[in-house]
């Protein structure tokens, strides 16, 4: 089955670009369009995508205000790639906390693109960690988010799954987690699945956010 995909963005010639680029890749099927963020959540309920691809910043309704809108009211939410011209931006690191699952450049290039897409859908592993790291050093509480620090000591996380946390942090992919570890894919699977759960994220982007934030990992 090919991941599908739902454009949310303002510039219909960004919208084009990225639907010409997509729809030429075999495995990846863009389903809609939408000019802002207000029309995303009736679209994700007619059309059931994989990935929405959102720009960040539209005149109605933001990206970021559209992410929280469609992962508390949509009922097992896709995937959530923002669109940003600016790479070091407070609002993209804004669009990851309130769930976003990743975020792209609006000038990356056509392979940049697919592989993002591809990635997010598969979820088993981060996004341009390097980048991540870098906003939440610029814009992240630095350990000083009390919230966290309490889901943080509350998850009472293993040795193994802490270790495994770190390594998710750094950008590994489960595969990569697994030789380094020693361990098989599937228990590494397992022991990602627990430190989600144990966190309350609903993907790896959220459990490494949450850890940048409560100071369980230092995002330098």
């Amino acid at each position: 089955m090919p991941v599908t995909v739902l454009l949310v963005d303002d510039e219909p010639l960004v919208r084009a670009g990225l639907r010409a680029v997509l729809e030429a890749q075999p495995d990846i099927e863009v389903v809609g369009e939408a000019a802002d963020g207000a029309a995303v959540i009736p679209l994700v309920r007619q059309l059931r995508p994989d990935v929405v691809a959102m720009d960040v910043r539209m005149p109605l309704l933001d990206g970021i205000e559209a992410t929280r809108a469609v992962l508390r009211t949509v009922d097992d939410p896709p995937k959530i790639l923002v669109i940003t011209t600016f790479e070091n931006d407070e609002y993209v690191y804004e669009a990851l906390r309130a769930g976003a699952d990743g975020f792209l450049l609006k000038r990356a290039r056509p392979a940049e693109i697919v592989h993002a897409v591809r990635l997010v859908a598969e979820g088993e592993s981060l996004l341009f960690p390097a980048s991540v790291r870098q906003l939440a050093a610029e814009y992240g509480d630095d350990g000083g988010n009390r919230a966290a620090r309490a889901v943080m000591e509350r998850a009472q996380l293993t040795e193994r799954e802490a270790e495994v946390l770190r390594l998710m942090a750094r950008g590994l992919s489960n595969a990569e987690i697994a030789a380094r570890l020693l361990v098989g894919t599937e228990t590494v699977k397992s022991h990602v699945s627990a430190v989600l759960a144990k966190l309350g994220a609903r993907d790896r982007t959220q459990a490494v956010i949450a850890a940048y934030e409560s100071g369980f990992v230092a995002p330098g």
